[in-house]
């Protein structure tokens, strides 16, 4: 097929599946720089790039969440302008796609553009989509999810982390703090939600980079013992806690939260940005394995992403579950605390810290943004667009209230229902 007829086709699919669209402070470039705009004026938040004439006919095979994702990390296309933006355009391709599948035009213009002669290279890197072995959230599976996400590289995750390397929700005082104090916010918070004192036995169950115990072991002079199923994050937290003289104090293994010892026990257990590897079917478990580990009066704070409601798309299709969180399952807050309350824990405190992730995530991508060309020494070009287009899109998403970010502190009470808990929260944010 000639370019000029594949040119012809793509106007006609992007007219078919854009022209209605509600949000129209975009635009669409074509390979020769002829350009669409929704309505043909106006300020544009974004432009999409199509670097081929196949380019649109990938982004809009099936399944289209999948192939929108793929298609921009293996340079179908690119983004110019604010790409958070680009997902003000999610609930139109999710509308729309539902309506035109059911055409036969549709699939007619598609598979002819796809099916033509015309020849392109795509990005090639290191990073393919998972293929993980096994039961879902079996140990050895649940290892192999676990090394595909965060075993990148360390140096490609400091590059955008702050100083001590937390990977989850940092908590703002101000909207103008940088990262590094908003993560050191979020640390003291915690601490301060699980009332710690020093030489208390403290468990981190998925410590990732150890920021936590470092900071609660300098801080609080606590005992820690964290658990990570990332070889990168395991080596990398014990070189930091050898470096800052906490050994003795402070411990980092290779492990599942399944194999700790049952007769172990501590004072007060944390998880931070874990929980959404657990999975619906082990909630129980893990709630159940966290009570036994807990003295009777013990603090368990649980921080993690939440969702009003279960996404229906079958995972396995999901750009996300290919190549950014294999197996990672999101719940409502409503689910996670009816099966804590079940295995025994008392729910004392909640707080939704949604904006305060959205805000975290615009820092990550901007950082990264920023320091592209040393990412692609740390990783490659693959590696940095898949964490670009993730970043940006969980930004959104927290934004929009697709997603909620919750802190919820249980108890283990003693027997009559008492525990050591102070009678307000006044003393989570007295003399910051």
């Amino acid at each position: 097929m000639r370019e000029e007829k594949l040119k012809r086709k793509n106007l006609e699919l992007i007219r078919d599946f854009f022209g209605d669209s509600e949000f129209k402070k975009f635009s669409i470039r074509l390979w020769d720089s002829t350009e669409w705009n929704p309505d043909g004026e106006g300020k544009t938040e974004f432009v999409i790039v199509l670097n081929h004439p196949k380019a649109l006919a990938s982004m809009l095979y099936f399944p289209v969440d999948r192939r929108l994702g793929e298609s921009f990390i293996y340079g179908d296309f690119d983004i110019e302008g604010d790409m958070m933006s680009l997902f003000k355009l999610e609930d139109h391709i999710e509308r729309k796609y539902k309506e035109m599948v059911k055409k036969p035009g549709f699939w007619g213009k598609v598979l002819s553009i796809l099916n033509s002669k015309f020849e392109y290279k795509r990005l090639k890197g290191v990073r393919n989509a998972a293929s993980l072995r096994g039961k879902v959230h079996s140990v050895e599976r649940d290892r192999e999810a676990i090394s595909y996400h965060y075993d990148v590289s360390n140096e490609f995750y400091a590059l955008w982390l702050d100083e001590l390397m937390n990977y989850s929700c940092a908590y703002f005082r101000d909207w103008g703090e940088d990262i590094h104090t908003a993560q050191r916010n979020k640390l003291e918070l915690i601490s301060r939600k699980l009332m710690l004192k020093e030489g208390e036995k403290i468990l981190d169950i998925g410590c990732g980079w150890g920021g936590f115990l470092i900071y609660a072991g300098e801080k609080y002079g606590i005992q820690g013992y964290g658990i990570t199923l990332s070889k990168n994050q395991y080596e990398y937290a014990n070189e930091k806690i050898k470096e800052k003289g906490l050994e003795g104090k402070i411990k980092v293994d290779y492990r599942d939260y399944r194999e700790i010892n049952e007769w172990e026990s501590f004072d007060k257990i944390v998880s931070i940005g874990m929980f959404e590897h657990v999975g619906r079917e082990m909630l129980e478990e893990y709630f159940t394995r966290a009570y036994r580990l807990l003295k009777p009066g013990g603090l368990f704070l649980n921080h993690g992403i939440t969702r009003r409601k279960r996404k229906k798309t079958p995972r396995r299709w999901s750009f996300s579950d290919c190549y950014i969180f294999p197996d990672g399952e999101l719940q409502s807050i409503s689910h996670t605390l009816s099966v804590a309350e079940k295995v025994g824990f008392e729910v004392r405190d909640v707080e939704n810290l949604r904006e305060h992730y959205a805000k975290t995530l615009q820092h990550w991508a901007r950082r990264l943004e920023a320091k592209r060309e040393e990412a692609l020494k740390k990783a490659d070009e693959v590696t940095y667009r898949t964490w670009r287009i993730f970043l940006n899109g969980s930004s959104y998403g927290f934004s929009a209230e697709n997603f909620g970010l919750h802190q919820a502190l249980l108890v283990k009470n003693l027997p009559g229902g008492k525990n050591y808990l102070p009678i307000n929260r006044e003393s989570f944010y007295r003399n910051w």
